[in-house]
């Protein structure tokens, strides 16, 4: 932002209209985070409380599997820090029409992410379960899109990207998301060999990331 030219103002009257127009966006950030993670953390307590285990991030014997689960949980959690350093320092290199954009962004990733749990009930898990047999979702939102929690953790990791863009956020979002995609791909095949022709079927009707092919 360029502070100088903010109400034809300079000096030190500039600065301070930069930061109150910076701040705006501080709080859409936090409330994106905090929903998006609170929606997290509030369904694995509660399934815990049940006994299932939701997070098995890199807990199966499967090598391949194992590996890209144990480097998506860890890049998880690295890229949650730098989100908070992100927002809390204000690291930003971002016009203002592109930080809308990004809280635009991130709350319909909130939405789409609450959406999806809800709708998987108890059968929503972090990573392939090896003993768990949950049941194939192919109704609600997932009508639409064959992965809607992905989606919603691509779409908040691109909106708190817009809100703070910064090199190193830039970084860890791109690892981020390719690694979620790797995720998937590896999810789709276990799906296959669990459900087979049904999963198969509805791989026909619903595309991996949002739009529908045909009715199922």
């Amino acid at each position: 932002m360029d502070i100088s030219i903010i109400g034809g103002a300079d000096g030190p009257t500039s600065v301070f209209l930069a930061g109150k127009i910076g701040d705006v966006f501080i709080l859409p950030a936090y409330m994106i985070l905090i929903l998006f993670y609170g929606i997290y953390f509030v369904k694995m307590l509660s399934q815990k409380r049940q006994g299932i285990q939701t997070n098995q991030l890199g807990k199966g014997k499967n090598k391949s599997v194992r590996s890209i689960e144990t480097k998506l949980r860890l890049m998880t959690w690295l890229i949650g820090v730098i989100q908070v350093l992100s927002v809390v320092l204000d690291w930003n290199r971002a016009a203002g029409a592109v930080r809308v954009t990004g809280v635009i962004i991130g709350g319909l990733g909130d939405l789409v992410f609450l959406i999806a749990v809800l709708t998987m009930k108890n059968s929503w898990r972090a990573g392939i379960p090896e003993k768990d047999r949950t049941k194939l979702i192919s109704n609600g939102i997932y009508r639409y899109s064959r992965n809607p929690a992905f989606l919603g953790f691509d779409l908040m990791y691109i909106g708190i990207l817009l809100i703070c863009l910064n090199g190193l956020l830039f970084c860890v979002t791109v690892c981020g998301v390719v690694l979620l995609h790797l995720q998937i791909l590896q999810e789709e095949k276990y799906l296959t060999e669990v459900f087979g022709e049904e999963y198969i079927r509805y791989q026909r009707c619903v595309r991996r990331y949002f739009g529908r092919k045909q009715r199922i």
